[in-house]
C-alpha cells in the first residue's frame, strides 16, 4: 500500500514550487491532495497534470472569506483532512533605512498571520485524523543575508510558532512540524519583482559553493522531507534542514 493511501491534504501556494512538488509527491503516495492560490491557471496546469486526487481552490488566504471556501473544498475532496501544509509565502527585501511598513505589514500578514488562521481554521478536522501541520521555514534564520531582514523575520515568526503550536495541540493529537529549505528555485523571488528569471537564475546558482554539498536543492527535495514529517507520527515541534548544509556556514577558502 501506498504510505498515503486514502488520506487528504491542504496544500496552500500550490500552483508552483515546493507547493505543486509536494502535490505531486503526496498523490504519487496514494494521497488526496486540494491545492489552493491566488492565480487559477497555474492551478489548473497542476491539477490537470495530476489527474482526479488533485482539486484547487483559487484564493486569498489573507481572506477570511476564501480561507473558509479553501478548507471546504478540501474537506469535501477528501473526505476530512489529514495534513495541512502551510508553503504559500511571498518575498520582499530592503535595506533597514528603506523600510516600506505597508509592506513589511502586508509580508508579516501573509506568511505569518494567515498561515496561523489557517492552521486555527483546520484544527478540528486534524483532531478528528490525528493529523499533522507542516509550516515552511528558511536557511534565512540560519545564514544572515543583508536586506532579507522582513523575510527572515516572518520565517523565525513561523518556526517560533511552529514549537508552541505543537506543545499546544499535542493533547489533540496534532503534530506541528517545520522545514527549512536552502537554496531552491522557485517563483517567489520573481514575483517580487528582484529581477528576470534569467537573473535570479544565476544568482541562485551562484550561492551553489556555500552549500556543503556543493550544489542547490530541488522542490522535489523539499517536497520529499516533508512527506517524511507528515508521515512521522511521534515526531512534533521539529525543525527539519533540508538546505544541503548551507546552514552550515561553510565558507570555500
Amino acid at each position: 500500500m501506498r504510505r498515503f493511501e486514502g488520506q487528504s491534504f491542504l496544500v496552500t501556494g500550490g500552483g508552483s514550487g515546493i507547493g505543486a512538488a509536494t502535490a505531486r509527491v503526496l498523490v504519487q503516495e496514494g494521497a488526496l491532495v486540494t491545492i489552493c492560490g491566488r492565480r487559477r491557471e497555474p492551478l489548473e496546469q497542476v491539477a490537470s497534470n495530476l489527474g482526479v486526487a488533485c482539486a484547487y481552490a483559487q484564493g486569498d488566504i489573507t481572506e477570511d472569506g476564501d480561507r473558509q471556501r479553501i478548507v471546504a473544498r478540501a474537506l469535501a475532496h477528501g473526505g476530512g483532512l489529514d495534513g495541512l501544509i502551510n508553503n504559500a509565502g511571498n518575498m520582499y527585501r530592503a535595506a533597514l533605512t528603506d523600510m516600506n511598513e505597508t509592506e513589511l505589514l502586508n509580508l508579516f500578514h501573509h506568511n505569518v498571520v494567515a498561515a496561523v488562521m489557517m492552521a486555527s481554521l483546520c484544527t478540528t478536522a486534524l483532531a478528528e485524523r490525528k493529523g499533522s501541520v507542516i509550516f515552511i521555514g528558511s536557511i534565512h534564520t540560519r545564514r544572515a543575508f543583508p536586506g532579507a531582514s522582513p523575510y527572515a523575520g516572518t520565517k523565525a515568526a513561523v518556526q517560533g510558532l511552529t514549537k508552541v503550536l505543537a506543545a499546544e495541540l499535542g493533547a489533540k493529537d496534532i503534530r506541528v512540524n517545520c522545514v527549512l529549505p536552502g537554496a531552491v528555485p522557485t517563483e517567489i523571488n520573481q514575483r517580487a519583482g528582484l529581477g528576470t528569471a534569467a537573473e535570479l537564475e544565476a544568482r541562485m546558482h551562484a550561492l551553489a559553493p556555500l552549500h556543503a554539498l556543493g550544489r542547490i536543492g530541488t522542490a522535489e527535495e523539499v517536497a520529499e522531507a516533508i512527506a517524511y514529517l507528515l508521515a512521522a507520527q511521534w515526531v512534533t515541534g521539529a525543525m527539519l534542514d533540508v538546505d544541503g548544509g548551507l546552514g552550515l556556514g561553510v565558507t570555500p577558502l
